[in-house]
């Protein structure tokens, strides 16, 4: 349907198309055969979407929480456009979902009209953020760990899920780099840069194993051709952790990790405490743009090879597996305290106005 100005197109409620509140111009999943794949459970299938895409709506929340309170207008402008990223792939999925559960659901109806217990992203995603080095870190292990697993998915057997993870792809490498960029102008910038940077590394680490513990869903469908294990990402993270790390000057698990700590949650209105500086030399050269989708670029070279060595591997298989319960995760609905606040605030107008149209 054409309009003849933007404003008559915000104000149609007939037509669900409404450019102005879509992911983008162009539909990346124009002519993709939709069928669900032989040997794919439906419900299975539309569960595993709501994963990915749960992990996608509750990342980019948090994110937009930080729009008008970071340090840069540049930073204001990055991080509302990751959320953004974050945000239009949970469509995607959500309503990959609602096409192949067939209950009449769509993808309003399943951020905001689920309980708390029906979510399934992983808990990594709720934490709130103390400062800005907190959220950098989250971001960096978020970024690093979902495009690995996109990559995978692009051979998926379902069409629609290899041309969302195609799309997420292009889009994921830009926020792994960004935050990665990040993580080593603190870490390797001033002093309290870097105390403060290497504090927000050691919080995320208990909630790394998590994001390597298979659903039983997920294995079902990987079997089938139409998942990805996520365990299977686990080297290439590891990797990419260690050598941004390194370059960064931070040790890569807090003294704790060993006897399974996970750290205190940041309080719904931590913010970016007096800002963090810089430091003129921490950048880093020509940035990490240029590397391929799966690596970065020669600018973290320096790294250790061979990613994180036997220690550090069984820091994260042994030390945060007690810590973070991972068995027992946000795949499966348990959720950490912070996940009610996200959802009070999430769904407050939906639930407040049911149906309600603007």
């Amino acid at each position: 349907m054409s309009f003849d100005d933007a404003y008559e197109a915000l104000t149609d409620h007939a037509d669900d198309s409404r450019w102005a509140y879509g992911t983008g111009f162009a539909d990346p999943l124009a002519g993709v055969d939709t069928a669900v794949p032989d040997g794919a459970d439906r419900a299975e299938l539309a569960a595993y979407c709501l994963m990915l895409g749960d992990d996608a709506l509750i990342m980019s929340h948090r994110l937009q929480q930080w729009v008008t309170r970071l340090p840069e207008l540049e930073d204001e402008l990055a991080i509302a456009n990751i959320a953004l990223d974050l945000l239009g792939q949970a469509r995607l999925l959500f309503a990959r979902a609602a096409e192949v559960e067939g209950a009449g659901r769509d993808e309003d109806a399943y951020a905001f009209l689920r309980a708390e217990g029906e979510f399934r992203n992983v808990r990594l995603t709720e934490r709130a953020d103390a400062d800005f080095a907190h959220l950098v870190a989250r971001l960096l292990a978020f970024a690093t760990w979902r495009l690995a697993l996109l990559d995978r998915l692009t051979a998926s057997a379902d069409p629609v899920l290899a041309a969302v993870a195609a799309k997420g792809v292009k889009e994921v490498t830009y926020h792994r780099d960004y935050a990665a960029q990040w993580v080593v102008r603190l870490g390797d910038g001033t002093g309290l840069s870097h105390e403060r940077m290497q504090a927000a590394t050691d919080a995320v680490t208990p909630l790394l194993a998590e994001l390597f513990v298979p659903h039983e869903t997920e294995l079902r469908l990987v079997r089938a051709g139409v998942a990805v294990d996520p365990a299977a990402t686990r080297e290439e993270f590891d990797d990419v952790w260690a050598r941004v790390l390194a370059a960064a000057t931070l040790r890569p698990f807090p003294p704790a990790a060993s006897a399974g700590e996970a750290p205190a949650e940041a309080g719904p209105e931590a913010g970016p405490a007096g800002g963090l500086e810089a430091g003129a030399d921490g950048g880093l050269d020509g940035g990490l743009g240029a590397g391929p989708a799966r690596g970065l670029d020669g600018g973290l070279g320096a790294g250790p090879a061979g990613g994180l060595g036997a220690g550090l591997g069984a820091g994260l298989g042994a030390g945060l597996g007690a810590g973070a319960d991972a068995g027992a995760g946000g795949r499966h609905g348990v959720h950490t305290a912070a996940m009610a606040e996200i959802l009070a605030e999430l769904q407050g107008v939906a639930r407040s106005v049911p149906g309600g149209v603007w």
